[in-house]
């Protein structure tokens, strides 16, 4: 009897000192799931409704990472703008088909913050983490719907963007992707109302809206090579 007296007992503390860590326990995990954005890598074909944006980052204290006239255009606004060769080491090569893609590019969006093993590797290999990733895809359909040749059109699958977009929504938990410059304005709201951070809500909700982006994309450029 007494000893299921005790067991009672230690149940009802172990509950009681849950109820008192559970606050706590919210707290760290809200904590861990929200990320502070610090680097942002930036590629878009349009660069209208960018500069505000932009703008708001640079006052956060947010570096922005860049290829050719997205670079210029930032940098145009009075902002600091690393080149992406600078980090990669290669300039843009094949015309402009390969820019953005590269270990140290990808590796800072896909590496696994909560991994040791990934920082280490990040750490070994010099590769920056990258925080927000702006996109704004190649206009495969306006360049299709245009008449243009098929030698233009064929230039208009973007390889380099469509990759950033895929990588910065498949590691959501870590990374902000925007996809398009719809999602600039949502961005923006977001920015201004907590500062250069996000939830997880908000993360999985632009990877959400990534993927429908590529998933459109993709589904357009299926259908011009179907005829």
């Amino acid at each position: 009897m007494l000893l299921y007296i005790i067991k009672g007992v230690k149940i009802l503390l172990i509950r009681r000192f849950l109820v008192i860590l559970h606050p706590q326990i919210i707290s760290r995990k809200n904590m861990a799931e929200t990320k502070k954005i610090k680097t942002a890598l930036v590629s878009v074909f349009h660069k209208d409704g960018l500069d505000e944006l932009l703008a708001k980052l640079n006052a956060e204290g947010v570096k922005f990472l860049s290829t050719g006239g997205t670079q210029k255009f930032i940098e145009s606004l009075g902002y600091e703008c690393e080149a992406v060769e600078n980090v990669t080491t290669y300039p843009s090569i094949l015309g402009g088909r390969v820019k953005t893609l590269h270990p140290k590019i990808f590796g800072g969006i896909l590496g696994r913050r909560e991994l040791q093993d990934d920082l280490d590797q990040m750490a070994k290999y010099e590769i920056p983490e990258i925080d927000l990733v702006i996109v704004d895809l190649y206009p495969f359909e306006q360049t299709v719907a245009s008449g243009a040749s098929e030698a233009d059109i064929i230039e208009k699958i973007d390889i380099g963007g469509i990759s950033l977009i895929r990588a910065g929504a498949k590691n959501f938990k870590d990374v902000v992707i925007i996809p398009s410059k719809a999602e600039y304005s949502v961005l923006l709201d977001i920015l201004n109302k907590k500062g250069a951070q996000t939830d997880i809500e908000d993360r999985r909700m632009f990877a959400t809206r990534a993927f429908g982006v590529s998933s459109h994309y993709d589904t357009a450029i299926n259908a011009w090579f179907k005829g």
